[in-house]
């Protein structure tokens, strides 16, 4: 989805995101880039296969080119994890032992919570073909695993790291939104404007012979009433809609608009008569 704007500030931070052993250099730039759609810019690759740095993963990664300026390699997963505080493991299958696992929701929140408090954090993802290793789970403090299908539970690693990032963002949103940007503010209608539009549609629709046959009018009339009172309208959007019924108000099937005279902005001539 287009969206990029080089104008605003750049979302940078988050946990660390931890790829071990992986393969393609394109799988790396698809993970740069779900990084940096999600406001994450720290990568760490423990031994990528085909080394690094990588311009395969450069051209994947659509201009996130800081998360991959940035990226730093390291021989072992301990290392690579040496400095954080906290580090979640991502699988798809149910490992044995007593760690916690929780949801990718949950995950985010536990994640920012500590971020917030100081704490160095960061999440594991496994190779391409097989993901994590048992013992390289054990050096996680707590498992996230998605709520996929069962029977199809696999998913690529950018992917993977996607709907984590994903999580990440929106635990952050302000007041509990969940989308950057919400509808005008606008000034909900009243009850006494919603009435004028009602009558105003009806007066048009009446002059014109709508309400046939004449015994089906109340009830032409409340489904009308109950259309437009489905959901709220705001005062801007009452405007439109008698704007237009005005505009078509103007002209009858007898004077079609472009029977009369036209002026060169392509209104009425001045004097013509308008039948109402």
């Amino acid at each position: 989805m287009a969206g990029t704007d080089r104008q605003k500030e750049l979302m940078t931070g988050g946990p660390a995101v931890i790829l071990v052993e992986p393969q393609l250099g394109e799988n790396i730039g698809m993970v740069a880039r779900a990084m940096a759609n999600f406001g994450l810019s720290e990568m760490r690759l423990v031994s990528p296969r085909d080394g690094w740095p990588s311009e395969t993963a450069r051209a994947a990664a659509s201009k996130a080119n800081h998360v991959i300026d940035g990226a730093v390699v390291f021989e072992t997963l301990e290392d690579a994890i040496a400095d954080l505080n906290f580090v979640f493991a991502t699988t798809a299958r149910e490992r044995d032992g007593f760690k916690p696992v929780r949801g990718p929701v949950e995950a985010a929140a536990a994640l920012r919570t500590r971020i917030a408090g100081g704490e160095k954090c960061g999440v594991l993802f496994g190779r391409e073909r097989w993901g994590l290793k048992n013992e390289e789970v054990g050096l996680a403090d707590e498992i996230v695993t998605y709520p996929v299908n069962p029977a199809f539970a696999s998913l690529n690693i950018a992917q993977a790291v996607l709907l984590m990032s994903y999580e990440w963002m929106k635990s952050g949103m302000e007041d509990g939104r969940q989308t950057p940007f919400s509808h005008p503010d606008m000034e909900p209608a009243t009850k006494a404007d919603m009435q004028g539009l009602f009558e105003h549609l009806e007066d048009a629709l009446e002059a014109r012979g709508y309400f046939r046959p004449a015994d089906k009018k109340p009830k032409m009339v409340d489904n009308l009433r109950a259309v437009l009172s489905r959901q709220g309208f705001f005062k801007p959007e009452i405007r439109l809609l008698r704007g237009v019924i005005r505009s078509l108000d103007r002209f009858s099937r007898q004077k079609p608009k472009g029977s009369g005279p036209v002026a060169e902005d392509g209104g009425a001539v001045a004097g013509e008569e308008l039948d109402r």
